[in-house]
């Protein structure tokens, strides 16, 4: 491993990306953010870009964590949304950084992507080594992972980040989800057996930071949690977390009537495995939904 003085964050504002520049300042090194304004209130960032001026020119990281939320409907004009800041804004980051001179070639690119990629996969177990599935978020996820790979060349590592759903005080859907719980209104989503991958936000970022130093981790990697839960243990686990019932289940066709594609993507099933970080050495400190519960509803 080495130090890496600079890194560029996209998606620096949103609700992964804000943690990271102090992280990474602990381990020595500096953060320029990128953010449609063009600027910012974000502990440990000294210097700002645009997506539409970006310059690394002088860094030897970049770490793109852009991309529209999908917890809405699938509208054609959302869809469009979905692919130009995910798909077309990586192509501009790869654009950028074959831009930058060969002595001052950025080393790693970490690009998130999601574990929808593998579609609705049942009870089968998913590595990084499984193929894509089917379906938009499948397809979507396969176009944005296909364009940071461009950025592959001699001396360039990249690192597909898979992510799974992020369970963090700060993020939207988890409030919502404790406040329903709170309330007595929590439920398995559909049948319940859906695979649910799952990340504690901390070990998410510490995951992003290893990619960044780690020389030996390129390549699809999927960040979740390497206890795989499905959606009616989840459940039952968030509620005896909470000290409160969970008795409303929320049937199939409610969440599709509601929500569109999007419920249906709620009750698609990825029983994904971190195989590639832990065989990079990478320690989770929440390695069970019972140590994510403890901390974050404490």
């Amino acid at each position: 491993m080495q130090c890496m003085p600079r890194v560029a964050i996209l998606g620096v504002t949103g609700f992964i990306g804000r943690g990271l520049p102090a992280l990474l300042a602990r381990m020595g090194m500096t953060c320029t953010g990128v953010s449609r304004s063009g600027g910012g209130s974000v502990p440990g960032v000294d210097r700002w870009q645009t997506p539409a001026t970006l310059d690394f020119t002088d860094h030897q990281a970049v770490i793109n964590l852009a991309g529209e939320s999908i917890a809405c409907r699938w509208t054609p004009a959302n869809r469009r949304l979905f692919h130009e800041s995910r798909v077309n804004l990586t192509r501009r980051v790869v654009e950028a950084l074959r831009r930058g001179p060969p002595e001052a070639q950025t080393k790693v690119l970490v690009n998130a992507s999601a574990v929808g990629i593998y579609g609705d996969r049942g009870d089968q177990v998913l590595t990084e080594a499984s193929a894509p599935g089917h379906g938009y978020l499948a397809d979507l996820c396969r176009d944005w992972e296909t364009a940071a790979m461009e950025a592959e060349a001699p001396g360039v590592r990249v690192v597909r980040l898979r992510i799974g759903f992020v369970l963090g005080r700060e993020g939207e859907a988890f409030r919502k989800l404790v406040t329903l719980f709170k309330a007595g209104l929590g439920g398995r989503l559909g049948s319940g057996r859906q695979w649910m991958p799952w990340i504690h936000l901390d070990d998410l970022r510490a995951a992003i930071v290893h990619a960044v130093l780690s020389e030996s981790l390129w390549g699809a990697v999927n960040a979740t949690a390497p206890a795989a839960d499905r959606n009616r243990d989840f459940t039952r686990k968030l509620a005896a977390a909470l000290h409160r019932p969970a008795i409303l289940p929320v049937p199939r066709f409610a969440l599709k009537l509601v929500l569109g594609e999007f419920g249906g993507a709620l009750l698609a099933g990825q029983h994904a495995r971190s195989a590639a970080l832990e065989a990079d050495g990478f320690n989770f400190r929440f390695p069970t939904l019972e140590s994510a519960f403890a901390d974050l509803v404490r």
